[in-house]
């Protein structure tokens, strides 16, 4: 690897690091006393045995064993002449660790332990001597990047910037900070940063250590505000507690991998572990992370199809009012109401066409049918769709997924729905397959939702996705997705935008249970002149909604809204509480929208038509 290749991996996605080197060295029976940086003299096969766990668990690069390998911290152990054999052992260490697996190795700087926030100039040479000794000795022996790390002090830290600029390598500096987020020394930790990303020599600023998942979350909101500069979080396994003698750190694995999908949506582009992060902790943090990131750089890029003739300038397409009866209603400014019925895990549709009446009878609209959600495995949405507009009379929206097959095959399957008189469509990007319940399964984005959009537009004038004519057109209303509450509103704004150029025609949305924020959205993109469709998701039971609030990606359950919940003491209290708040925000959000797509939580189509005012509460 050249030192080019850091910032050439970070500029193109994120870069998911190791975790805990001591924690794992404990585990491994390394004693407390001991000195860990010497290990790589005295234990190599030990210190590599970890390394190499970590690149098994998906990290993108290990940081060698040297946080502490500096002439103050080295004095205590009476090895303070072995800094440059001690850091040089290290870099080969992982270096044969990361042997042909594109793994990165980042040259790993600790504070000198002085804990001095304002050294004077004499100590200020000492440390920039010190600082100089281990990052020529990291640089020298041929690390991808210095990484310095868990400085309490930005004065010190500044110190080590120094150091490490002259080595010409790229520089990741952290600090660790209070849970009151600020430094050791009463900094806030948002002019700490300030300060240190102003440095030239620094790529990459971040914070590690000190807090948990949750107040690094908080931590990483402050940052974001004070550097355009990439951001780095690698937090502990949350915070250390006492357990019967033992210091144990409390986070999951998979809590922590949840914890790392809000860091990158928040923009952070560098996500590990500290103390207490195992193996296990990156790997699921990597299978979290990756596949999102994926998607995001897919959605991101443009589609580039090769047209080797001039493109023709195709047919006028068909008017909205005449593709379709919800296309018409829309057209004319008629309020539409639209249920979403999932597809069954088998092959059996009684039920869901049972369903599908019941909802014709109830003058429903239309039946949305999802495309895979959460990355879970169903009936063909096609083949779902075609039996209950055949069974029930009603007309489908019927979701598109741009995850799991490539334009060819979409462009197929669009062709085959308007063959099977199907006429509406709902484009989205797709959860990426780690959500669901198959996490090694291969994504393929080949398009987003806005790529998808202008096939679907080329389409309805007759045109294939290589500009070819096609002997007819297509008469699709096209529906796209919209987030009103996303944790990157500004892209959210911004892509929904591109939406409407690519020839959206409508927008439902994600489920709502904030009015205002919903409202601001939509305010900011009135001018895009798409009719809204709210997404309406009755809640069952308290445990429901808080499953929407923390498991389900782009949905935000404000908290006033569980605490009704909470209130549930029966199934039959929960499924009227959560009626009640499904009613309340369809009357607040009428005004505003051309309709609603209201869910049908676990199949119960009547919680939906109750929603919607349809039946009572009393026929559920």
């Amino acid at each position: 690897m050249t030192k080019t290749s850091f910032t050439d991996r970070l500029s193109s996605g994120v870069l998911i690091g190791d975790g805990a080197m001591g924690t794992m060295l404990y585990v491994h029976g390394a004693f407390l006393n001991t000195c860990f940086d010497e290990l790589n003299l005295s234990r190599p096969d030990l210190v590599k045995q970890i390394h190499s766990e970590y690149i098994a668990a998906g990290c993108d690069f290990v940081e060698t064993n040297t946080f502490g390998a500096n002439a103050f911290k080295l004095a205590r152990y009476g090895l303070a002449d072995q800094v440059e054999r001690i850091n040089a052992a290290a870099v080969k260490i992982a270096r044969e660790a990361a042997d042909n697996k594109d793994v990165l190795v980042a040259g790993a700087v600790g504070p000198s332990g002085l804990n001095n926030p304002t050294p004077n100039e004499e100590m200020t040479k000492a440390l920039h001597d010190a600082f100089s000794q281990q990052v020529n000795a990291l640089a020298h022996w041929g690390v991808d990047f210095l990484l310095l790390e868990t400085f309490s002090a930005p004065a010190e830290l500044l110190v080590a910037i120094d150091a490490a600029a002259k080595t010409g390598l790229p520089v990741l500096a952290q600090m660790t900070c209070t849970e009151q987020f600020e430094t050791f020394f009463g900094t806030p930790i948002e002019s700490a940063i300030a300060q240190i990303a102003q440095h030239p020599a620094v790529t990459t600023v971040g914070l590690n250590c000190s807090l948990g998942p949750s107040d690094m979350l908080e931590a990483l909101k402050r940052l974001r505000k004070v550097t355009d500069k990439p951001l780095a979080i690698q937090p502990n396994a949350g915070l250390p507690r006492r357990v019967e003698g033992r210091t144990l750190y409390m986070s999951t694995p998979e809590y922590m991998a949840e914890y790392a999908k809000r860091f990158f949506e928040h923009g952070a582009r560098i996500i590990g572990g500290c103390c207490g992060t195992t193996p296990e902790h990156i790997r699921q943090i990597a299978r979290a992370v990756k596949p999102l990131a994926r998607a995001m750089a897919q959605a991101d890029r443009a589609v580039r199809i090769s047209v080797s003739k001039e493109a023709p300038a195709g047919m006028p397409p068909v008017p909205l009012k005449d593709k379709s009866t919800l296309g018409a209603k829309l057209a004319g400014r008629k309020p539409v109401a639209c249920i979403e019925l999932t597809p069954p895990r088998g092959v059996d549709t009684d039920k869901l066409i049972e369903a599908a009446r019941l909802c014709a009878v109830h003058n429903i609209d239309a039946i949305n049918i999802p495309d895979g959600p959460r990355a879970s495995a169903r009936l063909s949405p096609l083949v779902t769709a075609v039996k209950l507009q055949q069974a029930a009379g009603i007309e489908t929206i019927l979701h598109i997924c741009c995850r799991d097959k490539n334009l060819i095959g979409l462009q197929s399957d669009l062709l085959g729905i308007q063959a099977m008189g199907l006429r509406n469509v709902l484009l989205i990007t797709g959860d990426p397959p780690k959500l669901g319940e198959y996490p090694d399964a291969t994504g393929v984005f080949d398009l987003d939702s806005v790529a998808l959009t202008k096939v679907v537009s080329g389409l309805n004038r007759g045109l294939d996705i290589a500009h070819n004519q096609l002997p007819q057109q297509l008469s699709l209303t096209i529906g796209v997705g919209a987030n009103p509450v996303a944790s990157e509103l500004q892209r959210e704004i911004d892509r929904f935008r591109q939406k409407t150029a690519a020839g959206a025609e409508y927008v439902i949305t994600q489920p709502v249970f904030d009015i205002e924020t919903f409202l601001a959205f939509q305010s900011q993109v009135a001018n895009c002149g798409l009719p809204f469709i709210a997404g309406i998701w009755p809640f069952t039971s308290y445990k429901n909604a808080e499953f929407m609030a923390n498991e389900v990606p782009g949905v935000t359950v404000p908290a006033a809204l569980l605490a009704r919940m909470a209130k549930a003491t029966t199934r039959q209290d929960g499924q009227k509480i959560g009626i009640e708040i499904a009613r309340e925000m369809i009357a607040a959000l009428a005004p505003h929208v051309a309709g609603f797509a209201v869910s049908a939580p676990f199949g119960n189509t009547k919680l939906a038509l109750s929603a919607l005012g349809r039946i009572s509460v009393s026929e559920i």
